[in-house]
Formats: C-alpha cells, sequence, structure tokens
C-alpha cells in the first residue's frame, strides 16, 4: 500500500507550483478573490481551504498587514499563503513571531521565494520524485533554519493527511463492494 499512497500523492506534486513573489497578483484582490485564488494554490495538495473570515481575524489579529481600500496585494497574499500552510503546525502566536524574524532578517520578496523553493523541494522528496532534500539559498541563519523547520513539519503534515485520505478512499471503495 506505500508505493499506492506515495504515487498518489506524487501525482500531486508533480505539477504543484506556487507562483513566486514577482508573480502574485499586485492589482489588488477583494477578501473574496484572495481566498478563492490562495485555495486554488494550496488545496490540490490538500492543504484545509482559507475563509474570509479567518483572513479577516489575521488582519485583526495584526498577524497580516490590513488591506488598503479593501483589497489585498501582493505582500498581503505572499503573507496568506504561508500562514495557509504553517497553519497546520504552528500556533498563530509563533506564525506572528516567525513573521516579526522574517520581517528583521528577509525582505518579503526573498523569505516567501524561499519558502516556495523550500516547500517544493521537501514535497518533491518526500514523496519520492528526488532522491535528496536540496539545499535551497546561499545564507544561514537561524530564522531560516525555523522556516526550514516549519516547512518540513507542514510537508510531512500534508502528507500523511493525503495517506490517510488515500486510506479512507480505498475503505469506502471496499465497502461500497461488499454493497453491491
Amino acid at each position: 500500500m506505500k508505493n499506492y499512497l506515495e504515487g498518489q500523492f506524487a501525482e500531486k506534486v508533480e505539477g504543484f507550483r506556487l507562483p513566486r513573489y514577482n508573480e502574485l497578483p499586485d492589482m489588488g484582490l477583494y477578501l473574496e478573490q484572495v481566498t478563492r485564488y490562495i485555495n486554488g494554490l494550496i488545496c490540490p495538495i490538500g492543504c484545509a481551504e482559507i475563509t474570509p473570515s479567518m483572513v479577516s481575524n489575521y488582519v485583526k489579529k495584526s498577524v497580516i498587514p490590513a488591506p488598503q481600500k479593501k483589497q489585498y496585494y501582493c505582500e498581503q497574499i505572499a503573507y496568506l499563503i504561508f500562514l495557509s500552510v504553517a497553519k497546520n503546525v504552528l500556533s498563530m502566536e509563533n506564525i506572528s513571531l516567525l513573521f516579526e524574524i522574517q520581517r528583521a532578517t528577509y525582505s518579503p520578496d526573498i523569505a516567501y521565494n524561499y519558502f516556495c523553493n523550500e516547500l517544493e523541494n521537501m514535497l518533491m522528496f518526500i514523496c519520492g520524485l528526488k532522491p535528496s532534500v536540496d539545499e535551497i539559498g546561499a545564507t544561514h541563519s537561524e530564522a531560516k533554519t525555523m522556516m526550514r523547520s516549519v516547512i518540513i513539519s507542514a510537508s510531512q503534515i500534508i502528507f500523511v493527511n493525503n495517506c490517510f485520505n488515500v486510506v479512507k478512499s480505498i475503505k469506502e471503495d471496499e465497502e461500497n463492494k461488499q454493497l453491491l
């Protein structure tokens, strides 16, 4: 069953690519548009949807910058994409702290692009599409080490959740066959 599970996950991951910072919408998206855009990116690999009320709470709690004239731009969208993945393994308090560390260490575009590269790197490795994990980036810092650890943890959770979904699907299929 292990090969079947990895195969199912590998199919999802093979075509997975997050847009880089300069590819994110920067014309201003309204709340519904932002959630639809982000969910279209993260749901295919099994991440839970982000809702408009979640985004509003992140703004209220100052986890992400407030929208400008009810519109969200590139930087806010980048934070929300990361948040959508990281919330699987971190508390909001720790995500806020990680954002503070990131702001003091790296620009939003560098931090977000590192996140994208590292998430894709880890997912490809976990599902067996590459033999080893690449070393991403040239610098070494505590902030980068923390981020990598978050991404490793989130990647493992994404993988395990996909495995459980496949197992549940197999069980449902077997139960349906017994009913026939």
